[in-house]
């Protein structure tokens, strides 16, 4: 397949992760059954509500915005197969870079792979291998717990990251607290929110 369901596309900074501050172009696509009860996208979980674009459409829009990169997200982007689109992008001299659970099967090589694994449904053994960097939301106490799980299925030398769920500022400051007493982990917060940008 070579068209996809298009949420919306926007030139922004990317907010989150190892990339923060990076010029990025964003294109979020339809569908999503992963279900996390906090999602800030909601409205990108049907994947039939949106229109449909093209691969040669999507990269020729990103190159116009020439952005550092392109962060493909969702929604969840593996329930679609991304080769066809990684591969407009790659000809248009894109870098792209992946948003993922990781409960679907990854279909393409993407330059980048943001792995962020949910509790409401696991990731595939396939994708640990596969990661650029792990970012694990933090929703409450126990998923610190979780984050350290998923911490040993990643390859050592990875960055690996704890976000802070944004509604739940209450657990902030546990959150602080853990990377300074856990230094594999950094802190990423989502300084799109705090800047007001999309």
């Amino acid at each position: 397949m070579s068209a996809y369901p298009v949420v919306e596309t926007f030139h922004s900074l990317q907010g989150e992760g190892y990339w923060t501050g990076s010029s990025a172009f964003f294109v979020r696509l339809g569908g999503c059954d992963v279900g996390c009860p906090w999602c800030d996208t909601k409205h990108s979980w049907p994947q039939n509500l949106h229109p449909v674009q093209t691969a040669a459409e999507l990269a020729t829009q990103a190159q116009a915005a020439r952005p550092a990169f392109v962060v493909i997200t969702g929604g969840e982007p593996t329930l679609h197969d991304l080769r066809p689109l990684l591969a407009a992008l790659r000809s248009a001299g894109l870098r792209s870079h992946l948003e993922t659970s990781g409960a679907h099967p990854l279909q393409g090589d993407p330059d980048w792979v943001s792995l962020s694994p949910k509790p409401f449904r696991e990731p595939l053994p396939a994708i640990y291998g596969q990661a650029s960097e792990l970012k694990v939301v933090i929703a409450k106490p126990e998923d610190l717990t979780w984050a350290e799980d998923q911490s040993r299925r990643v390859p050592a030398p990875i960055p690996r990251f704890l976000q802070p769920e944004w509604s739940r500022q209450d657990l902030w400051g546990e959150v602080f607290e853990y990377v300074q007493a856990h230094p594999p982990w950094r802190l990423s917060l989502q300084t799109h929110k705090w800047l007001g940008l999309r």
